[in-house]
Parts: structure tokens; sequence; C-alpha cells
């Protein structure tokens, strides 16, 4: 059972995350096909606009974390921009020392930042704490909380 629901968490996670990959193949292109910035930089420029798209979403939908920004933001920043760091080398590695086709680079660049971040995410950024003192993974965290179903939480 539990297995299931990392499952649907992951598709989850990813289908949204299919919103900031837009944006940051829009950035991608559009540096590249201008002149203003190379495969890498643009890549880079690109996938910062896409974790701040995503952490919007994923917060809100994925996680449905309850914690404050000032708690949350800030691992998602230090995980998105590990995930930045991966991008680079991998699009680097790809286009510059291997030249991949730097769309193709960057399909392979994004499967992995995908997996890695979405394990960071799930085990650290959007952990809730449990009345213990000890913690909750999101999705365990949404099935210990009251159902409220009218107005006034009754």
């Amino acid at each position: 059972m539990r297995d299931g629901r990392v499952v649907l968490k992951f598709v989850t996670y990813a289908s949204i995350g299919a919103v900031g990959t837009l944006a940051q193949y829009v950035v991608l292109v559009a540096t590249v096909a201008s002149g203003r910035a190379g495969p890498v930089a643009g890549s880079v420029s690109g996938a910062v606009v896409g974790a701040l798209v995503n952490y919007c979403l994923n917060r809100r939908l994925t996680f449905r974390a309850a914690g404050s920004h000032l708690k949350t933001l800030p691992k998602f920043a230090a995980t998105a921009s590990l995930g930045v760091l991966v991008n680079g080398v991998v699009m680097k590695v790809l286009t510059d020392d291997n030249r991949v086709n730097y769309i193709i680079a960057q399909f392979i660049a994004t499967g992995l930042v995908l997996a890695l971040t979405f394990l960071i995410n799930s085990a650290w950024t959007f952990r809730q704490p449990r009345p213990n003192g000890s913690t909750l993974l999101p999705a365990q965290a949404a099935r210990t909380q009251p159902v409220q179903t009218g107005v006034d939480g009754k």
C-alpha cells in the first residue's frame, strides 16, 4: 500500500514538475535561439525559473505542506540549488565535452534531477513534525490531520 502512495506522489510530482520544466525549456530555447547565451547558461537560467514555479506548485499540491515558508523555502532552495548544479554539470559534460545535442542532453539532465529532487523533497524539505517530536512524511501527515466538514471546522 505504501509503495502505491509513493508512486502516486512521484507521478504527481513529475506532472507538476512538467510545468516548471516547460518554463525551463522556454527560457533555454529562447536564450540559445536569440544568441544571448549558450546551452549551459540558458539551461541553468531556465532551471532557476522552473524551480520557482515548482516550489509554489509542489508545496501546495504535491506535498500539501502546512509548515511555514520560513522552514520549507530554504530547504527547497537548497534542494533546487543542488538540482541546478547537477543540471549544469550534466549539460556541460554532455554538450561541451561529448557534443550531444543540447535538447537531448536536457532530457537526460531533467530525468536525473527529477529523481534526485523528488527523493530529497520527500525525505527532508516537506517532512512534517509529529506531536511527539518525530517526523512524518507529507503523505503520513495528511492522513493524520482531522477532516473538517463545515465552515467552523466541525
